[in-house]
């Protein structure tokens, strides 16, 4: 089974993706980049594009009847690993201990070339 999950409180896919799959047992999450999708706008600093792109998570796993709780997996991509600290200080206060496994690699470029990317795997 998989279904797909969209929501309009979070940015909308761009290309041939969904912002998730929801395999009954698992919700993998499309990477999401900090933009507002209430406007549109990105916000400055690796800090507030961190909460942002959270926070887009967060609305997607609640449209899957998820929170971060779920979460099992994350991976972070960031445009430069200097800013590592300072998304982990606002990744810490977000996501519940247990904390998640998580990767972080930094990366040429990121879409719309913001800072951070986020994608998540959820178990029910």
């Amino acid at each position: 089974m998989k279904k797909v999950i969209a929501t309009l409180n979070a940015p909308g896919a761009i290309g041939p993706y969904n912002q998730a799959i929801d395999t009954g047992a698992f919700v993998f999450a499309s990477g999401q980049i900090p933009i507002n999708p209430a406007d549109g706008s990105i916000p400055h600093g690796i800090k507030a594009q961190t909460q942002q792109a959270i926070s887009n998570v967060v609305a997607i796993l609640n449209e899957a009847g998820l929170t971060l709780e779920n979460v099992v997996k994350t991976t972070v991509y960031l445009h430069d690993m200097g800013d590592f600290q300072a998304m982990n200080e606002v990744y810490g206060e977000s996501f519940p201990a247990p904390y998640p496994a998580r990767s972080a690699v930094a990366v040429k470029e990121l879409p719309k070339k913001v800072l951070v990317e986020i994608e998540v795997i959820a178990a029910r």
